[in-house]
């Protein structure tokens, strides 16, 4: 069963996914397209989604977010400011596509982000611009992403 990205944590979502399948004959796609990996080096590379020239390929009008780690203020209280987080969404719908990271807990955020979806629902930048964070957490930097890229768009 299983298969990409060939991680424990993937692992258990494709079993829910494949349970799901044979007792009702349905799936939830969602489960599958968004399944976060990370590379647990110093510093961390972490993915969940799509990926930029996924979407280019596919004509998918996208817009990117930017937060760079050196302007958080998590960032400057660890004193690991070496890193940056972008969301990649949909222009006109604004749902998000992809969320990459590079830095420092890189691989626990994108986890994290996708552990916040709840089944079924579609995040957009608005939605997790107005999401409140607190200001010393890393989380901090999907709001300032979504607002780049929001930014972009105005």
């Amino acid at each position: 069963m299983i298969g990409y990205p060939s991680l424990a944590s993937a692992a258990y979502d494709q079993g829910r996914f494949a349970a799901t399948h044979l007792l009702s004959g349905v799936c939830d796609h969602h489960l599958v397209d968004y399944i976060p990996t990370g590379i647990y080096t110093s510093p961390e590379i972490s993915s969940v989604g799509r990926t930029e020239r996924e979407l280019t390929e596919a004509r998918v009008p996208y817009e990117v977010g930017h937060a760079y780690f050196k302007s958080l203020a998590r960032a400057q209280i660890t004193g690991r400011t070496v890193g940056i987080l972008k969301l990649l969404f949909q222009r006109d719908t604004l749902e998000i596509l992809g969320i990459h990271c590079f830095g420092d807990q890189a691989a626990r955020s994108s986890t994290s982000a996708r552990r916040s979806w709840p089944s079924g629902v579609k995040p957009t930048a608005s939605s997790t611009s107005s999401i409140p964070r607190s200001i010393s957490d890393h989380g901090r930097g999907y709001r300032v992403a979504a607002l780049n890229g929001l930014n972009r768009l105005a």
